[in-house]
């Protein structure tokens, strides 16, 4: 089901341990997708096409209305569209006020890996994410191996 056209108050949502979903995990990522999703409610959603904002607002009034149990967002790792997805939720946390468990997953060439609020936070900012490169410059070797676009553009 879309996130932003799921009713907020759907009685499936009501303390619910929810997953949502970048729209294409479950299509490229389809053994990933079954194993996180079992027991969870799962939304899907594409900050490509919808509005990070709107994600936002719609999470936000989610939480405030369903008391989730929890809130899993899993997505693929490089995509700056999946990222947002990561972004709203951090944010409609801290709208909200909200004690809601929530865990950062993404998918690393057919590996899960979580990440903190904290990354996603850091991610946002790029001058400390630049600080990061100068006080360990090695990590560009290893994007190297994660991102065609970083590769192309050192050859």
């Amino acid at each position: 089901m879309k996130l932003v056209q799921t009713y907020v108050k759907s009685p499936f949502l009501r303390k619910s341990s929810i997953l949502i979903i970048g729209e294409c995990v479950q299509h490229v990522f389809p053994k990933i997708y079954k194993r996180f999703a079992k027991g969870r409610a799962v939304l899907t959603s594409c900050p490509e096409i919808e509005n990070a904002g709107l994600i936002m607002g719609k999470t936000a009034t989610m939480l405030a209305c369903s008391n989730p149990k929890e809130i899993v967002v899993l997505t693929v790792d490089g995509s700056p569209y999946c990222f947002q997805l990561h972004a709203a939720l951090n944010q409609a946390l801290f709208v909200t006020k909200a004690e809601v468990p929530l865990r950062h997953l993404v998918i690393v060439k057919n590996d899960v890996h979580e990440v903190s609020a904290e990354s996603v936070q850091v991610g946002r900012y790029l001058h400390l994410v630049q600080k990061c490169i100068n006080e360990y410059p090695e990590i560009l070797e290893e994007l190297n191996r994660y991102s065609l676009e970083h590769a192309c553009s050192v050859t």
